[in-house]
């Protein structure tokens, strides 16, 4: 299916509102790589397959996903459906923590190897928290873009500080900053009021949205059975907002999703989705995940349609009044 593209940052890419995230592939290897179910060779290639279909043109990965296990992975199903290297968008992550910034040079061969001949269209640094400054990771991102290794370069979980820096030593290299992936859904919009996004735009900068679903609380599915949550991986059971009072606090906004998605046809999940890359004209991107074939259709299913500006501000409205 075609979807209109967008442009990342002041790239020359050409990306869909929606990319697939790829945490999931991670073969349950590695701390993180635990907080999903395993998936069988066999899934990813559907997931993967069903996302390209409905018209996601690019993945999101990284090196911490699995210890490469999401990288492998990805790259495995690309090639089984039929995905040429030069047709495949690509984002990858290098781990900061323990680290400085000479580790990005060094484990830019491993990042490629595991991807098995697809290009990094995108390489960010996952976190702010290596050893090194802004200034000198973004020198050695920038020496990858000079080595033919990577093509552009983004951040995630930055600030707007932070981010400014990137993209003022980058700018000194004759490089620009395209992205910065952060939390953000209709049920968490802090970097509309901590100046990361207001900055973003200011720069020109796109940001690429995880959790676009809030793990699944926009859905409304665990408004409507508690007990659901007692049956999840990972430390979701453990957050406040998937307690009594933190579903009571977000019902509001879960009832609005339900009563537009009505009109559109969709399920609350979309509508939420479809907020998240249109409120904001096309400065949002998102990276919704999946773990099974219903799911990435249903994601994909949110590009084919548009809310109403009559419907955007009422949703923006209702989630603007919730407070975690």
């Amino acid at each position: 299916m075609n979807v209109p593209l967008r442009r990342l940052g002041k790239s020359d890419l050409q990306i869909s509102p929606l990319g697939l995230g790829c945490w999931q592939f991670s073969k349950q290897t590695g701390l993180v790589g635990k907080y999903w179910p395993p998936l069988t060779d066999e899934d990813t290639c559907k997931i993967v397959k069903a996302s390209i279909d409905g018209g996601i043109n690019w993945f999101d990965t990284a090196e911490i996903y699995g210890r490469g296990k999401s990288e492998q992975g990805l790259a495995n199903a690309l090639k089984k459906n039929g995905v040429q290297p030069s047709k495949a968008i690509i984002a990858t992550k290098w781990w900061p923590i323990g680290r400085r910034a000479s580790s990005i040079k060094r484990t830019i061969k491993r990042r490629l190897t595991n991807l098995g001949g697809y290009p990094i269209a995108l390489h960010q640094i996952h976190n702010p928290l290596g050893f090194s400054s802004v200034e000198k990771e973004m020198d050695a991102m920038a020496d990858l873009i000079e080595d033919s290794k990577i093509k552009y370069i983004g951040v995630s979980n930055f600030s707007a500080d932070r981010m400014r820096r990137a993209s003022e030593a980058l700018g000194r290299r004759g490089h620009k900053l395209v992205s910065n992936q952060v939390v953000y859904s209709i049920l968490n919009r802090k970097i509309e009021s901590n100046g990361t996004m207001e900055t973003a735009r200011e720069l020109g900068i796109t940001i690429i949205a995880y959790s676009p679903l809030a793990q699944g609380l926009v859905s409304g599915k665990f408004h409507e059975d508690r007990e659901l949550i007692k049956k999840r991986v990972g430390s979701r059971k453990h957050m406040n907002k998937f307690k009594k009072e933190g579903l009571i606090k977000s019902q509001p906004v879960i009832d609005k999703l339900k009563l537009v998605a009505v009109e559109y046809n969709a399920t609350s999940s979309q509508v939420a989705l479809n907020w998240l890359i249109n409120f904001h004209g096309d400065i949002v991107v998102a990276i919704p995940g999946a773990t099974k074939i219903r799911q990435a259709k249903e994601n994909t299913g949110a590009m084919n349609f548009t809310l109403s500006q009559e419907h955007l501000d009422m949703l923006g409205q209702v989630s603007t009044d919730y407070k975690l």
